[in-house]
């Protein structure tokens, strides 16, 4: 278990609450709910009192589930659904090791993100849901894995996949890698899931 999963989740003061907020208004117990994230009921419950820090893919996973955005999830507000978002309005934050910038309105069919990859993290999770996906290469280089193909993305490189193929990200240079990243947000319980080594509790 990564050591961003070992305690509270400080750095997303937020989402404890919100997370439990969203899931009761879209009408899912926490069984149904952890079932469809691929967790179990007692680690969903620990996310939902703020003992452990869900990752960004948990977060994405979760926003699916309920219909809502992961700004949302952590209680972030973007006035009137401006069209328009600034530099200094994209506050960084920090999520498994990932750091995300908010980088489109919230509320909307499509949720855009510049996102830092570190080395080394969630890159054995493969993820499978309904929608699209679509990544931009801004810095470093990135391997992603669509179905039984592998690739190696440079500065510049972009990709655009229907998200029901399984796949999985992962930065190849030392520093990481930075992207941008559109996805749609569609809501199937019954067909999101992210596979990882450790079932139910590592994401």
């Amino acid at each position: 278990m990564s050591t961003s999963e070992t305690g509270p989740a400080e750095d997303l003061p937020a989402v404890a609450p919100q997370l439990r907020a969203l899931r009761r208004r879209a009408s899912l117990t926490l069984e149904v709910a952890a079932r469809s994230a691929g967790l179990s009921p007692a680690h969903l419950s620990r996310l939902e009192t703020g003992q452990r820090q869900p990752s960004l893919p948990m977060l994405l996973a979760l926003a699916r589930i309920y219909g809502t955005t992961v700004s949302e999830l952590l209680g972030e507000t973007v006035a009137d659904r401006d069209a328009v978002v600034r530099a200094p309005e994209m506050e960084p934050t920090r999520a498994g090791g990932w750091t995300y910038w908010q980088a489109g309105a919230s509320g909307r069919g499509m949720q855009a993100l510049r996102v830092h990859v570190p080395p080394g993290t969630q890159s054995d999770i493969v993820r499978v849901h309904p929608g699209e996906e679509w990544l931009y290469v801004l810095k470093g280089r990135l391997r992603l894995c669509l179905g039984d193909s592998a690739h190696i993305l440079e500065s510049g490189d972009s990709a655009h996949f229907d998200s029901l193929t399984p796949h999985r990200i992962a930065a190849v240079d030392h520093d990481g890698a930075e992207l941008l990243f559109v996805h749609t947000l569609l809501q199937s319980p019954n067909s999101a899931l992210c596979i990882g080594p450790t079932p139910g509790e590592t994401l």
